[in-house]
């Protein structure tokens, strides 16, 4: 006959239950969170270009005002323009232009001979652009696909120096997962292979706001690389650290034509002058 011992069952547990302003909490953050980004939203790579950042991370603001200085207008232009109406622009007041070439080291402008040799034949004195992917390969490795694939120079008075376009990532984190160290360096070795290639500084295309968020205001580039700098507003604005002044500003993706435009920082002169070394 079994014999019942008191005391020797377990209590049994209560369910764990969270205060209702726990719940609410919790599911507020949920909502809070941003949806995570599907396949679809991220732009096919090879499609990036220069200044396609600009509006969403620094607004847009009204059209530049008067300067005292002389500027000399030009366009920047990828395969994202097609096949570009070039005498119109020469019509219209444009002078010179910088054609996309490459981008990482796994894309080439379709549209490059079109749109290189048409600025030319139109008159104009153009150069070539480079949209920097700092999360695929080195500095060296680019500036080498850049140099081999239309990144080149030549002093004839009407090829302008190459340009790094360094600047928000289209593709994913804005600083392309670097440290602001790391991203200096890759930056550093970018240009030092781009002078020994081609025996100049490339010019450095970028926007003060990522400047500072991604290279912590480095000021190590202003006494050897001019400056191409975008901001869409009445005036230029805070330059990143190390410039006293702009080459080129980019102030526009809205312009006739063209979209992209930029005022030089001089007369046609100083853009020969550039171009020329």
């Amino acid at each position: 006959m079994p014999v019942h011992r008191s005391g020797t069952t377990a209590p049994r547990r209560r369910p764990r239950l969270f205060a209702a302003g726990t719940l609410l909490a919790a599911l507020t953050l949920l909502l809070a969170l941003p949806a995570p980004a599907s396949a679809a939203d991220v732009p096919e790579r090879g499609t990036a270009r220069m200044g396609q950042g600009v509006i969403a991370h620094d607004g847009q603001g009204g059209a530049p005002t008067g300067t005292r200085a002389v500027q000399t207008e030009g366009v920047d232009v990828s395969s994202h323009q097609g096949d570009v109406a070039w005498p119109t622009l020469w019509n219209s007041g444009v002078k010179w232009a910088y054609v996309k070439a490459t981008e990482g080291t796994y894309y080439k402008n379709t549209y490059f001979t079109q749109q290189y040799n048409g600025s030319y034949n139109a008159g104009m004195i153009r150069g070539t652009y480079h949209f920097a992917t700092p999360d695929t390969t080195s500095g060296a490795a680019q500036a080498n696909y850049f140099v081999d694939n239309g990144g080149g120079w030549s002093k004839d008075g009407r090829t302008l120096p190459g340009v790094l376009d360094i600047e928000w990532n289209p593709y994913g984190a804005q600083c392309y997962g670097k440290t602001q160290a790391g991203m200096v360096a890759w930056i550093r070795d970018f240009v030092n292979t781009y002078k020994a290639r081609t025996g100049r500084d490339a010019v450095i295309y970028t926007a003060t706001s990522w400047w500072k968020d991604c290279t912590g205001n480095n000021a190590g580039f202003g006494a050897t690389n001019p400056l191409w700098v975008a901001r869409y507003n009445t005036t230029v604005g805070e330059l990143p650290a190390g410039w006293g002044y702009y080459t080129i500003w980019q102030y526009t993706s809205s312009g006739p034509t063209v979209g992209d435009h930029n005022h030089f920082n001089g007369a046609l002169d100083r853009v020969v002058a550039l171009a020329n070394g």
